[in-house]
């Protein structure tokens, strides 16, 4: 979903939207009124990813969480997680008859954005508080101090964080020899099929996140349905979501172990080319015994890149 539309365009300058033309508006994009303004609306087609990446879902917005907080999968409800740091602006964009809302980058970049489906969300975006171009950010309270990055000591929503706030993890990655809060390893990134197939067979659910500079969406639960493309493509329908990987873009696989609520739990780290993370697979939070002994079993088997 990442792209270059940014608040720089002509079209997105505080202006207003009108019928059946195009246009755009700035809202506050500050929490939590940008997260009053998402759970506003009930009938969403919310999309967060990039070429290599990205996950679909349709419904509701449950409340965002901030890098920080505590994490938890809403289930039937779209799931986000961000860095309120790295997202400059938050605009309602008409095109014709279409709304949606985007959450933009420091860069300009569409980093999720979330097509309001029926009527009433679509008026209901009228009410959503407009912000003059250039002054999104004023008057929000000053960034938190610098603190040395948590995760080379830290449990799995510690590893997520990075992933948030570190250029998707490009520095984490190549500082992994001072991890103390686990394991990893490369691991052939041409099995990442061959597992969601396999726990779509055995009926094994999972954790999904996709990442977009900024940005995290999410999702758990059973895998429906896998397909695979002759082109690379990977798509499976996780829960009530759909996750689409393109693997001509994802060049390498890491499994990194951290300290989750079941202890040790196992995740499968996806990076682009230019090594970012743009997916992980794993469990989240609390699960059944017997699904997390059956992942850590999966996990174990997987061959060394």
């Amino acid at each position: 979903m990442t792209d270059n539309q940014g608040c720089g365009h002509e079209s997105c300058r505080g202006r207003r939207g009108g019928g059946g033309g195009g246009g755009a508006r700035l809202i506050d994009a500050r929490m939590p009124e940008l997260a009053r303004c998402l759970t506003l609306f009930q009938h969403v087609h919310a999309i967060t990813g990039g070429p290599a990446a990205r996950i679909d879902q349709a419904g509701p917005y449950a409340v965002p969480t901030l890098r920080g907080e505590a994490f938890a999968i809403h289930q039937g409800a779209i799931t986000l997680r961000v860095d309120p740091a790295g997202i400059a602006a938050a605009l309602i964009a008409r095109d014709e008859d279409a709304v949606a809302l985007r959450l933009l980058d420091r860069a300009g970049r569409t980093v999720h954005q979330g097509q309001l489906l029926s009527e009433g969300d679509r008026l209901l975006a009228g009410l959503a508080p407009t912000v003059e171009a250039g002054a999104s950010r004023e008057g929000w309270p000053p960034p938190p101090p610098e603190v040395p990055p948590a995760w080379q000591r830290g449990d799995q929503l510690a590893q997520l964080d990075a992933l948030l706030t570190d250029d998707a993890g490009i520095a984490r990655r190549t500082a992994f020899h001072e991890y103390r809060g686990g394991a990893y390893r490369p691991i052939e990134v041409e099995v990442v099929a061959s597992v969601l197939d396999h726990v779509c067979s055995v009926g094994l659910p999972i954790g999904v996140a996709v990442f977009a500079p900024s940005t995290m969406q999410a999702c758990a639960g059973k895998v429906h349905v896998t397909d695979r493309t002759a082109g690379g493509r990977v798509f499976a329908a996780v829960a009530d979501s759909s996750l689409e990987l393109d693997m001509t873009s994802v060049r390498a696989c890491h499994l990194v172990r951290s300290t989750a609520p079941h202890g040790p739990t196992s995740a499968l780290e996806l990076d682009d080319e230019n090594g970012r993370c743009v997916a992980v697979i794993t469990q989240f939070g609390m699960v059944g015994e017997d699904v997390h002994a059956a992942w850590e079993h999966l996990a174990e088997s997987l061959p060394d890149a």
